[in-house]
């Protein structure tokens, strides 16, 4: 059994910063990518960051530069560095892992507002 446990949600005003955790239990495939998604109400679910077992990182056009995803292999965390929030970053924030008997395992999604 993988679990996701998510921290860092919340609401931010435009410009600021907030960090989101991914801590992860069970048997989690840690040579694979590990990563964020987001969902907006009414928008379909789109990839924000993932980041390899070597740290390689990978980015939405939309984040670039204003985001940054780490990992902790030794924990089986992962990070987002959220920093120039906009209100249109506001989303469910899902982080994802691979389970080593295959698929993929979900966090539960915090909620992230940016508004004034």
């Amino acid at each position: 059994q993988v679990q996701l446990v998510e921290s860092g949600g919340g609401l931010v005003q435009p410009g600021g910063s907030l960090r989101l955790s991914c801590a992860t239990s069970g048997n989690v495939f840690s040579i694979k990518p590990m990563g964020w998604y987001r969902q907006a109400p009414g928008e379909q679910r789109e990839l924000v960051a993932t980041v390899s077992s070597a740290g390689s990182a990978n980015y939405a056009d939309s984040v670039k530069d204003r985001f940054t995803i780490s990992r902790d292999n030794a924990e089986n965390t992962v990070y987002l560095q959220m920093n120039g929030l906009r209100p249109e970053d506001t989303a469910v924030y899902y982080c994802f892992a691979w389970r080593a008997r295959g698929g993929i395992a979900w966090g539960q999604g915090p909620q992230v507002t940016v508004s004034a």
